[in-house]
């Protein structure tokens, strides 16, 4: 184990790259391969408890109080973002199933794996891990709000609020008081630090799992609509663009620091697709080319947040070098 995990963090990127393809390859032959959708909350809890695992709790808590990178973090999310979406919505604005599901899925912000893909850059993943929960809270406010001034009444009447509640409990209220269990026993009993040890050898293992069992359960829905989906993926290819000059230039006028910015960036563009699919899935026959709209998303996404990874650092570095520290 030893030499095992230096070497899987040496190659991570590649490995991801490796279980993106593997699983596209996975869903287009096999039919059966959407029944692995049952997995992703799953691995996405155990990536996220790993997550928090190598968060220690007090630098959470010191998280909470730094009101410039959560108000970065509001401003870039639920003022420039919702400008974004609503622009680029415009290039589907005459298909209804389209529209729903590019602004269902870009006007909500990533909770779970972007804790993961900024910490692989750098970025502040504890300050993301204290913004989490008030993101969740502040897109199920604004996510109708914002439906009604984009589509109309009929936008909010189409929402159901259950899968936010779902998602928020599993995703970050469970791993996280695992975590919060975990390191308290790290410090007192050798069984939680074999624990906390083990769960963070395996983060790269899981990330690889969670990439694979994404990618493998909706290619095969994505590549049988793929005709009316290609004008999405520039658009969502653009999303990524913008939100990465966006967020940089964010962080210069807030005067975060390079690891928040970094953390602001990854915010900025990821968006919160695995938590909208129940969302998207439960909407009427009318809208049904929503739930395949967030998938493309996501697809197009994880193949954006691999080259994040390695373009963020070098990006922020050299356009905040001079920026003073924030903390």
């Amino acid at each position: 184990m030893t030499a095992v995990v230096p070497w899987l963090e040496r190659h991570q990127i590649v490995l991801y790259l490796a279980a993106i393809a593997a699983g596209g390859v996975l869903g287009l032959l096999l039919p059966d391969a959407h029944h692995l959708e049952v997995a992703i909350e799953p691995v996405l809890a155990l990536l996220l408890f790993a997550t928090f695992l190598g968060v220690p709790f007090a630098a959470i808590g010191r998280s909470l109080s730094d009101v410039r990178f959560l108000g970065a973090v509001g401003v870039v999310n639920f003022v420039i973002v919702p400008v974004v979406a609503y622009g680029l919505s415009r290039f589907v604005a005459d298909q209804p199933p389209l529209l729903f599901g590019v602004l269902l899925v870009l006007l909500t912000p990533c909770i779970d794996y972007v804790i993961v893909f900024a910490g692989l850059a750098g970025g502040a993943s504890e300050r993301l891990l204290a913004a989490a929960p008030l993101l969740m809270l502040a897109q199920i406010l604004l996510l109708p709000v914002y439906l009604l001034l984009f589509i109309g009444p009929s936008g909010v009447a189409a929402v159901e609020l259950g899968p936010f509640v779902r998602a928020f409990l599993l995703l970050i209220v469970l791993p996280l008081a695992a975590a919060a269990v975990t390191q308290w026993l790290a410090k007192r009993h050798r069984v939680g630090r074999g624990i906390e040890r083990t769960m963070l050898a395996l983060m790269v293992p899981l990330m690889v799992a969670t990439l694979f069992t994404v990618v493998a359960s909706q290619a095969g829905a994505v590549s049988t609509a793929a005709l009316q989906l290609l004008v999405l993926v520039p658009l969502y290819a653009a999303f990524l663009v913008i939100m990465a000059f966006v967020g940089t230039g964010a962080g210069r006028l807030f005067r975060l620091d390079v690891p928040a910015t970094r953390a602001l960036v990854f915010s900025g563009a990821t968006r919160n697709s695995l938590v909208v699919l129940p969302l998207a899935l439960a909407l009427p026959a009318s809208l049904a080319l929503a739930p395949v709209v967030v998938v493309t998303q996501t697809l197009v996404e994880l193949l954006g947040m691999v080259v994040f990874v390695r373009l963020v650092p070098r990006l922020i570095q050299n356009v905040t070098r001079s920026v003073p520290d924030a903390t």
